[in-house]
């Protein structure tokens, strides 16, 4: 048995066919069906599995590895367990191997790219945080949108080696910060996958001692629907990350299906209004109470708010009026790459000083 890489293991079964191999990764399935036991915690756990067989499915060690893995990433999508492989998973699989491995690659030839969209205060416009984006320079693509990547990366698994670098470049951002802007924070959005994995707040909290940065300087994002996949596993994480110290905000709030009573329960300090009620704001009176009523619910319960999409003034000054804590959106300024944020970041510092 090797481990590839991350979350991939690779175990070579020698003198049995194909049969017999299949009843061994049900086996190892069946395995996984145990929740394990750590203290008064107990964590499920869940794998996809591939088998690829020599020599009627690969004459070679790579392509039985890359077949099994074809037959792995089947699984996955099916939810299957284990699967066999089958000539034809290739064609979708295969293009689906292809982009996750310029994305490995992606990550080791620093082709990733740290952006940050800011978030100022409400009324004031003073720069107190961002969001970090990733976005992906391709040596022949060019910039690769995100929606073209980040979803399969949630699909296969890879967005925690994503979150993971994301994560450090934030972290080295931090450190490097001149003084005007140094209390600023950081977001960071974690995926259902991120949240599942136990091991999330050790490697971020290793993270943070490697670059001498406090996790107060840090709000990490989750959306409702990453919560609600796995509640009690989700709970049992954030309750971990809010002890080590990071703000904790709720993403997209209104477009879920948590309820009242369990957000309570939640160690979270923000919720994070969803665009499309903001955008909506000027024209639409059911929107404007929806922004309304969360902005109000969210004070009652003790947490500050942020407003999302927001792409004009009339907008921005109707959130202040509303109480909003903080304001996000193309308004404000689009996503900007790391150096043109600190650049953004220091003039308009000085700008609100002047008016001041």
């Amino acid at each position: 048995m090797a481990r590839r890489g991350g979350n991939e293991f690779a175990v070579l079964l020698q003198g049995c066919d194909a049969q017999a191999a299949l009843e061994f990764t049900q086996r190892i399935a069946r395995a996984f069906e145990v929740p394990l036991a750590f203290d008064d915690q107990t964590i499920d756990l869940s794998a996809g599995m591939g088998v690829a067989c020599w020599p009627a499915d690969a004459d070679n060690a790579d392509l039985l590895l890359s077949r099994s893995e074809i037959a792995m990433y089947t699984a996955k999508r099916k939810l299957s367990g284990a699967l066999l492989y089958d000539a034809a998973f290739d064609s979708a699989s295969g293009q689906m191997l292809s982009l996750l491995t310029e994305m490995r690659r992606a990550v080791e030839h620093n082709e990733l790219r740290l952006f940050l969209q800011p978030k100022v205060s409400l009324p004031g416009g003073e720069v107190l945080a961002a969001e970090a984006l990733v976005r992906w320079q391709h040596p022949q693509r060019g910039l690769v949108p995100p929606m073209e990547f980040i979803p399969f990366a949630e699909q296969t698994g890879f967005v925690r080696q994503l979150t993971l670098w994301m994560f450090e470049a934030a972290t080295r951002l931090i450190a490097g910060l001149p003084e005007p802007l140094a209390g600023l924070r950081i977001s960071i959005n974690l995926s259902t996958r991120d949240l599942l994995d136990p091991e999330l707040s050790t490697r971020l909290g290793t993270l943070l001692q490697r670059h001498g940065v406090r996790p107060e300087r840090f709000c990490l994002e989750i959306t409702e629907s990453a919560i609600m996949d796995d509640p009690q596993r989700a709970e049992t994480m954030l309750n971990r990350l809010s002890e080590q110290g990071f703000k904790l905000s709720i993403d997209d709030f209104g477009t879920g299906y948590s309820s009242l009573a369990y957000l309570k329960r939640l160690p979270v300090d923000e919720l994070k209004i969803d665009k499309s009620f903001v955008m909506g704001m000027e024209k639409d009176e059911d929107d404007a109470k929806i922004v309304r009523s969360t902005i109000d619910l969210a004070h009652n319960l003790g947490l500050s708010v942020v407003a999302e999409g927001v792409e004009s003034a009339a907008i921005m000054e109707r959130l202040g009026q509303l109480q909003c804590d903080e304001a996000q959106g193309y308004h404000i300024s689009r996503p900007l790459p790391a150096e043109a944020f600190l650049t953004w970041c220091t003039q308009q510092t000085a700008a609100t000083a002047t008016a001041a």
